[in-house]
């Protein structure tokens, strides 16, 4: 995941029987506050309009010529409303430049007692014809928590930071290129996916036999400078629970095989084969690199689980924190809001709370062999906010469905092995309900924080997927 600094197209728009000197205070008050915030902005000088704002067509050619100069650095425009605003100068400004990136609609209060020819503001109605005019034109963008208000108030600056999430979403997932690496399981028929269907919204899956992997591992040398330089970040990655040093230099030869396939072909996150080909024919588990990738923000899934992978980039760009998949696993006792949630695993390492332990599959251990099973990440989840995201390719319908929601990671002790995080739900049978009756998979992303009104903006809105919200 590219993590440049973000920067967004400001439109300042104003309205000729309004007074100006409401845009050009305006003007400074925003671009001072997304520098303070930490983002960059792209406006068009002061110098190019009569107010060095937008007003009318002429001002939107220019503006919409200026956005397409710096078309490579905008990811999504912020229109701010100080008085009623031109509404051809503002769609116009963003239909002509056409870069296609999410838009915010800011409008500013009125005081009561400024209400004056020379002090009112009129946004409000404003607004509305602005907005009136991005429907028609097709132009989808987001409104702010309020109809208008302050720039001075701390929802301005929420909503700044939602719509940065948003637009690291909209942007992340265009051109996204999925690494399957390896061939679905034979068990796991759920996994099934349409790589049409996602060809369609712009993501396309790369595949490769796992095969090719192993026999690129196999010709690295164990004594190449990489591969001990492999091992010691997988020794300070947790502590590792092994059977003889050959296992840690085998999880790092598999590893750089899959690091080097991703770039050579321009991989932004996989979904892989980890079992039982590589355990079989290698040696190995492919849990910790697939750990190690996911907390860089590259998410891998397991069992070619492609929906699944992209559901955890799109946690993982809202958020910016690592995402992880986990099996909604078992219930908790007889609390029906509670369930653990659970994996072998490969979750990134932040998300336990103490050091992990890097060992054998506890399952396919028993069946496979310790040795040969090598590179599962262990440990308990640390308590704390989270969100869950879940895609699904749904080819009947022909289009892309998901559904996410909310809740907490508890500190209730749970008696398995593995990757286990025991998660309190509200009305979690209402959405076991849900999931069952629309034939969802059991595998679900999910990363710490509430970013769901995020996620729900930037895939519903902009990306038109159907989008359960559970509450």
């Amino acid at each position: 995941m590219k993590q440049n600094k973000q920067t967004f197209g400001v439109i300042i728009a104003t309205r000729n029987i309004f007074n100006f000197q409401l845009a050009v205070d305006a003007r400074k008050k925003v671009l001072d506050k997304l520098a303070a915030l930490g983002f960059g902005s792209v406006i068009l000088p002061e110098s190019e309009t009569p107010t060095g704002n937008i007003e009318g067509y002429e001002d939107a050619v220019k503006c919409a010529k200026y956005f397409k100069q710096n078309a490579d650095v905008i990811d999504g425009i912020i229109v701010v409303l100080p008085n009623f605003g031109d509404e051809l100068g503002v769609v116009n400004s963003i239909d002509m430049a056409g870069l296609n990136v999410p838009v915010l609609v800011v409008a500013v209060d009125d005081d009561n007692d400024k209400v004056d020819v020379k002090s009112r503001r009129d946004a409000f109605c404003g607004k509305l014809s602005v907005c009136n005019n991005f429907y028609q034109y097709g132009i989808k963008f987001t409104d702010t928590t309020y109809h208008t208000y302050s720039l001075d108030c701390e929802e301005f600056t929420k909503d700044i930071y939602k719509f940065a999430g948003v637009c690291r979403v909209v942007n992340g997932m265009k051109g996204l290129r999925v690494g399957a690496i390896g061939t679905r399981p034979i068990g796991f028929q759920t996994m099934r996916v349409s790589e049409k269907i996602l060809q369609r919204a712009g993501i396309t899956v790369v595949p490769v036999d796992m095969s090719e992997i192993l026999a690129a591992a196999e010709k690295i040398d164990e004594n190449a400078p990489e591969v001990k330089e492999k091992v010691e970040a997988i020794q300070k990655y947790g502590t590792c629970n092994i059977l003889h040093k050959g296992q840690i230099s085998k999880q790092a030869r598999f590893g750089l095989a899959v690091e080097n396939w991703i770039e050579e072909n321009d991989i932004d996150i996989s979904a892989l084969q980890c079992w039982e080909s590589i355990e079989k024919n290698f040696g190995c588990a492919a849990c910790v690199t697939m750990s190690m990738m996911g907390e860089k923000l590259m998410p891998s899934a397991c069992e070619v689980d492609i929906a699944g992978t992209i559901g955890m980039y799109a946690l993982a760009l809202a958020s910016q924190k690592p995402s992880a998949l986990l099996d909604w696993n078992n219930n908790f006792a007889e609390d029906r809001d509670k369930c653990v949630l659970t994996h072998c695993s490969n979750y990134p390492k932040s998300f336990f709370e103490n050091e992990i332990e890097i060992g054998s599959l506890d399952v396919l251990g028993t069946v496979l062999g310790q040795q040969d099973t090598f590179g599962a990440v262990k440990g308990k989840v640390a308590a704390g906010k989270m969100t869950y995201f879940r895609i699904s390719t749904d080819d009947t319908k022909g289009g892309i469905k998901s559904y996410l929601g909310e809740g907490v990671i508890t500190d209730d002790p749970y008696g398995m092995d593995g990757g286990i995080a025991v998660c309190e739900i509200p009305n979690l049978q209402g959405l076991m309900k849900y999931m069952c009756k629309n034939g969802y998979e059991h595998h679900v992303g999910m990363v710490r924080g509430h970013v769901s009104a995020i996620l729900e903006e930037a895939i519903g809105n902009y990306m038109g997927w159907d989008v359960y919200t559970h509450e």
